[in-house]
């Protein structure tokens, strides 16, 4: 049995695309951000604020969870997609090609594991706020601006030349995914 990464979705895209490849609907994305974004804010308020670290390190463990989760089974069957799906319910669809999520999900996979075992080890400080800052700018801006910076961040190292531009990337927020053509030289 083979991982569905997203959904497979065979019709056509809110801008007339033609969809082939894995996709996630960018509504329960953002609403799956937003809710993240208030558990890691209430958490780092009580670690910053009242010096109580055991929200942030129940948290940070939650969130390597998560997006393990998301990233393994699809955001459908990890634990915050699955209340940010009800949330949505009723409201039609907007697909998003899911291979760009799933590299943003893999930077929030990687700063929750290291705010997990920072802060199970006992490290406190500026290292643990700095990445928990990070960690809420990026929810921040994804549920509440539209804007994922995991997708801009790929969308650059495709530009720059340093990943190749996958086929599978039909159709993102904001059109992030589209790469201009290079001229032909002779």
């Amino acid at each position: 049995m083979a991982l569905s990464f997203g959904q497979h979705i065979s019709g056509l895209a809110s801008d007339g695309t033609e969809l082939h490849a894995p996709v996630f609907n960018e509504h329960e994305v953002r609403a799956a951000a937003g809710l993240t974004m208030v558990l890691g804010a209430v958490a780092f308020a009580y670690a910053y604020f009242d010096q109580q670290y055991v929200p942030l390190q129940v948290v940070s463990s939650f969130f390597f969870v998560e997006f393990l989760s998301r990233l393994t089974l699809g955001l459908r069957h990890s634990p915050v997609g699955f209340v940010a799906r009800g949330f949505m319910h009723g409201r039609p669809p907007d697909w998003v090609s899911a291979k760009p999520k799933r590299f943003a999900w893999t930077i929030g996979l990687g700063l929750s594991f290291s705010m997990m075992v920072i802060t199970n080890s006992g490290i406190r400080g500026t290292l643990p706020r700095t990445i928990c800052a990070v960690c809420l700018i990026l929810m921040w801006s994804e549920s509440v601006l539209g804007v994922c910076l995991g997708c801009k961040l790929h969308a650059l190292f495709v530009r720059r030349g340093w990943a190749t531009k996958d086929p599978a990337y039909e159709v993102c927020a904001g059109g992030e995914c589209a790469v201009p053509q290079r001229p032909v030289t002779t």
